[in-house]
């Protein structure tokens, strides 16, 4: 079966079949930036998850079928037991907060709700046709939102301080938009102002609300950017060359190796040495370059400064601890610690800055997999993205390259930035690329 047969298989339907708009997709992407002002940023994915799941449920009733992605089993079974260990819920691990289920419900449902929302936009994605939402188009809108974050990056960096009051904000009840967790999905900010190596700066997060969230992103849409502006060579370089400002100056040590990750994975899938040496040999010319030019010194002060070190390992051991007691299911989800590495007591003071209640869960991906929904849920997840990369292994076409690439920066990355809900969302626009391809072990689409 030739290529160009593979592609036109995967990406067309019936002409009497009924058509699916692409404008759930490509509004939430394309007009992102107004959802953040407007203070609905991953508000937005439930609320376009309805039309969609409308749309779906109107097309099947019309003849036209649903399909779902390869190894969709795994991505079931995880969902599965993210519903199951909701069960868990009232357990209190040794040295956590003791606390009733019912009020760890809400951080659960809201997981729960975004991993619904994005199964719906996976599974909408997928199911349009070449004609309806072209690949090409799909990887400009996230080359777009490539352009997005480095320009919130610059906003953090040089007018950190920028917030203002969203207009979903203003009609929420001060008890609630007061709330940490919700001010920081409904409160529009540049950056986070945080002490990491010994003075206080900001640090880019615009338009995705933390910094370790605006740095995982970076990863996952850098290729794709490189991938639409293939043929506008100048305002790519210009536009990578820029971003390394606010990468450089978000002091996010693992947005530094989340690219060296991208770089060598682009550089060993090309299977040709000598373009191996040159990333390789451009890569170092760069760090160099880096190094000595005024960002430098930021880069080293923050590799001379492992604040967070001790906490992640803390939490990491806590995580670990989690897993070996209760390995199936998990607890249902995160804890709060009772104090902090150092200390039970609660509360930072100027005699023990380590001290205070830590979230277990909530510095990694992995961490929290393990701790809140066991092995199961664990290998259910990673089994899903594994078996796609497996599948789809044999596509060297730039999309697909772009899109296997940040899935597997989305590996490193599980070890110290959670997922939800932004980075599964362009994950999973990744496996929809790949799975529109239509490519199998036996040919790749031209």
């Amino acid at each position: 079966m030739n290529s160009a047969h593979l592609a036109e298989r995967s990406t067309t339907y019936p002409r009497e079949g009924f058509d699916l708009p692409a404008w759930p997709v490509a509004g939430l992407l394309l007009l992102y930036p107004l959802w953040w002002a407007l203070g609905l940023g991953v508000l937005i994915f439930p609320i376009l998850a309805v039309p969609m799941t409308v749309l779906l449920i109107r097309g099947a009733a019309r003849g036209r079928p649903v399909r779902m992605p390869p190894g969709f089993a795994w991505w079931l079974l995880f969902l599965t037991v993210v519903v199951i260990s909701i069960g868990a819920l009232g357990a209190d691990p040794a040295g956590t907060v003791p606390e009733r289920a019912g009020a760890r419900i809400v951080g659960v449902a809201f997981r729960l709700a975004q991993y619904v929302s994005l199964t719906v936009l996976l599974i909408y994605t997928g199911n349009l046709t070449e004609r309806e939402l072209p690949r090409r188009r799909l990887v400009g809108l996230l080359g777009w939102l490539f352009v997005v974050t480095v320009a919130g990056g610059l906003l953090g960096v040089f007018a950190g301080h920028f917030a203002f009051t969203s207009p979903v904000e203003m009609m929420l009840p001060a008890g609630v938009r007061n709330k940490g967790f919700v001010r920081s999905m409904v409160h529009p900010y540049a950056a986070q102002i945080m002490d990491v190596v010994g003075e206080t700066r900001p640090r880019p997060a615009a338009p995705w609300g933390y910094t370790n969230t605006w740095g995982h992103n970076f990863c996952l849409l850098v290729g794709f950017f490189v991938v639409w502006a293939a043929r506008r060579k100048a305002l790519a370089t210009l536009c990578l060359l820029i971003s390394l400002i606010p990468v450089v100056e978000s002091l996010n040590r693992g947005l530094w190796i989340g690219l060296g990750v991208v770089v060598l994975y682009v550089a060993l899938r090309s299977g040709r040495i000598a373009l191996l040496l040159g990333v390789l040999g451009a890569s170092a010319l760069l760090v160099l370059v880096i190094l000595v030019s005024p960002l430098g010194s930021t880069v080293t002060t923050r590799l001379d400064n492992g604040k967070s070190d001790g906490v992640r390992s803390f939490l990491i051991g806590r995580a670990l601890d989690g897993a070996v007691h209760s390995p199936v299911i998990g607890y249902g989800s995160t804890r709060t610690t009772i104090g902090g590495r150092n200390s039970i007591a609660v509360g930072e003071s100027s005699a023990c800055e380590r001290c205070g209640n830590f979230t277990v869960g909530g510095n990694g991906q992995l961490w929290q997999l393990l701790y809140a929904h066991g092995l199961t849920g664990t290998i259910a997840y990673f089994g899903f993205f594994v078996s796609g990369l497996w599948r789809f292994r044999r596509d060297r076409s730039p999309t697909g390259l772009a899109a296997s690439c940040a899935i597997v920066a989305s590996f490193s990355a599980t070890l110290w930035y959670n997922a939800l809900v932004t980075p599964l969302a362009f994950l999973f626009l990744a496996y929809a690329l790949l799975w529109r391809g239509g490519t199998t072990s036996e040919g790749v689409p031209t």
